[in-house]
């Protein structure tokens, strides 16, 4: 089913050409991935399709009754409104019906002898049966667990920036609509909520059309990939990995497009240069060919990011941690925790939503002072803080002024010493970039500043603060280069799983509780190295030790060496095990029809959530080691 239609969409701000004539459709069951760099007009082209915005040309045409819902990277609320009340703040029908449905119960407890009260009571009860509308405020609480956000009563105007935008998200995510637009969706939210957010929209019916750095979200989710690149829009039927192929397809034939074309060029220029006469009909045609294919020139390329910054010299002490402390409002974030950084390393700091994450880093930046214990830095060690805000960037300070206020001149990795002008056109600044004020910048301009401004200064230990917010793949994938080649020790907060996996040799993982688990390994075997203590634990009942205290099973065996017939203990396991797993369902039942009749209750249903996710998980490592057996009895 269509959708909805762009035609010949254009638009600038002031000289700066962000997109021209781009037409597309978009159809039911399309996943479309927006890329390109930062300042190209991504979220400028979602705001015209939202209706947000009007382009300078073209027209966008949507369908009869088609609903578009979209999610920005700023969104707008209600300053006396809860997380709740915004939730449920749509416009749909079941939406309204569940309003007036708690409204008329505030005066039915008021006025309990009013006959007429009673009667609206029975007709909106009726209206709730119809469209299945019980269901709706235990989802909203539900949505808003999973993302963190567990006071539904707090009011979002004394919510912080990252909270008020998971309060949008799960209101964007529970409206029904037939065209969902998420803007940077990923931006503020933990690892397990994207996880819970790509589950979510990989069973959504309806189209989706969405911005995001996040590579794997890409990659899991979006059929089509459309990628803005100077002002031109080109398509592709793929994911995100499929893009990545079709893409380098593409350059390579405009690359020979433009080989052919200097080599016609270079001929007729010898023949010109021969001394052709301009009088005869042949000769002329011959020069205006000349001219012709001079015209033809290739767009002015975008560019890519260069990061070729030096670094100090880095002594063998670093960084050293020891028995360190720190409690936020009577709550234990870090309690304990021991480290020591070796040359090279690269540490990611991973946790959820107020987990203390950003408080570990600013606690080795010496951006915080500890409760208990101590942490020694090296003499040498100089931190280079790439920070989630914009709280420095002063709006009327110039881009290059912004710059020279840490560095006249820049030097390189290979010894060169160039202009901080230079530099600036490096990062993609052009010349006039440069002179421009620094609140006319898009997001992740400002942020793609931030980080130069940070790299000029030669750090040696870097403390990266989700650097994944606001900058696009293209820079991120030179900045993991760079850091590849990087020869100081890095500390990165992020909820990038690509990121992670590309770039961080050693996970730290609190719990939030005061526990910090130290692992060997990327995001990716993190992952798995809890996989496996949990079906070690399930495959041993009497260990009941979790998570940091839990035995960890060793890590990189692979299958060809497990043994091809099952042990006894195996075999009494296998006959058991689908009972357990019929067990585990049902408790999980039972728990989804308490969350039912408690969905007024929130202290209950946020117990009972809590008891769900913890059955949920029961049950797919139960099904894993199922799979295991199966396996083996198998053979």
């Amino acid at each position: 089913m269509h959708l909805l239609s762009a035609e010949h969409l254009s638009k600038s701000y002031g000289e700066k050409i962000l997109f021209v004539d781009v037409s597309f459709g978009v159809a039911e069951g399309d996943r479309i991935g927006f890329i390109g760099v930062n300042g190209t007009g991504k979220s400028s082209l979602l705001k015209v399709i939202a209706g947000v915005d009007q382009p300078d040309s073209g027209v966008v045409t949507v369908g009869r009754s088609i609903v578009i819902r979209m999610l920005s990277q700023e969104p707008i609320f209600h300053p006396e409104e809860t997380a709740l009340e915004h939730v449920l703040g749509g416009d749909s029908e079941p939406l309204r019906v569940l309003r007036e449905y708690q409204q008329v119960l505030v005066e039915l407890e008021n006025r309990a002898d009013d006959a007429h009260i009673h009667n609206q009571f029975l007709s909106v009860q009726s209206k709730m049966d119809e469209l299945y509308v019980w269901s709706l405020e235990s989802e909203a609480k539900s949505a808003l667990s999973k993302l963190g956000i567990h006071d539904y009563d707090q009011k979002v105007s004394q919510m912080s920036g990252g909270q008020r935008k998971r309060v949008a998200i799960a209101a964007v995510l529970l409206q029904p609509s037939d065209i969902l637009i998420l803007d940077e969706p990923t931006n503020h939210i933990d690892h397990e909520s994207v996880t819970w957010m790509e589950a979510l929209l990989q069973k959504r019916k309806g189209a989706l059309l969405m911005v995001t750095h996040d590579r794997y979200v890409l990659d899991r989710i979006c059929n089509r990939v459309i990628e803005l690149d100077r002002g031109a829009a080109y398509f592709y039927e793929a994911n995100y990995s499929r893009f990545i192929e079709l893409k380098i397809e593409r350059e390579e034939r405009d690359a020979s497009s433009e080989a052919k074309r200097q080599n016609l060029l270079r001929n007729e220029l010898a023949w010109i240069r021969r001394g052709a006469k301009a009088r005869t009909t042949k000769q002329k045609a011959r020069i205006d060919r000349f001219d012709q294919i001079q015209g033809q020139q290739p767009k002015n390329s975008i560019g890519k990011v260069e990061i070729s910054v030096a670094s100090s010299r880095l002594g063998r002490k670093i960084v050293e941690i020891e028995n360190l402390g720190k409690s936020f409002a009577g709550r234990k974030l870090i309690q304990g925790f021991q480290f020591i950084a070796v040359p090279g390393e690269r540490v990611g700091i991973i946790g959820r939503n107020g987990s203390g994450k950003s408080t570990l880093l600013k606690l080795i930046a010496g951006k915080l002072e500890a409760d208990e214990g101590r942490i020694h830095i090296g003499s040498t060690v100089q931190f280079g803080w790439f920070g989630q805000e914009f709280e420095e960037l002063d709006p009327t300070m110039r881009v290059i002024e912004y710059i020279r206020e840490v560095a006249d001149q820049v030097r390189t990795a290979d010894g060169a010493v160039i202009s901080v002008g230079q530099m600036l056109e490096r990062f993609l600044f052009s010349s006039t970039m440069q002179w421009t004020f620094i609140g006319k910048l898009s997001g992740g301009e400002k942020r793609r500043l931030q980080l130069l401004r940070v790299l000029v200064q030669s750090p040696n230990v870097l403390m990266l603060d989700e650097p994944t917010n606001d900058l696009d793949i293209a820079t991120l994938s030179v900045l993991e280069d760079y850091l590849d080649d990087f020869p100081g020790v890095v500390f990165v907060v992020s909820h990038d799983r690509y990121f992670l996996d590309r770039t961080v040799d050693r996970i730290l993982s609190l719990n939030g509780e005061g526990e910090v688990q130290n692992v060997v390994g990327n995001y990716s075997e993190y992952e798995e190295t809890l996989r496996r203590q949990a079906i070690h634990n399930s495959a041993n009942p009497d260990n009941r030790s979790h998570g940091v205290g839990a035995k960890p099973v060793p890590v990189g065996i692979s299958n060809s060496m497990r043994p091809v017939r099952m042990t006894y203990k195996e075999q009494k396991e296998y006959e058991q095990i689908e009972g357990w797993i019929e067990v585990a369902e049902s408790e999980l039942r039972q728990v989804s029809e308490l969350m039912d009749r408690n969905s007024s209750d929130a202290i209950e249903l946020n117990r009972l959530l809590q008891q769900q996710t913890e059955l949920q998980q029961k049950v797919d490592v139960l099904i894993m080691r199922w799979t295991e057996l199966s396996e083996l009895a198998g053979h």
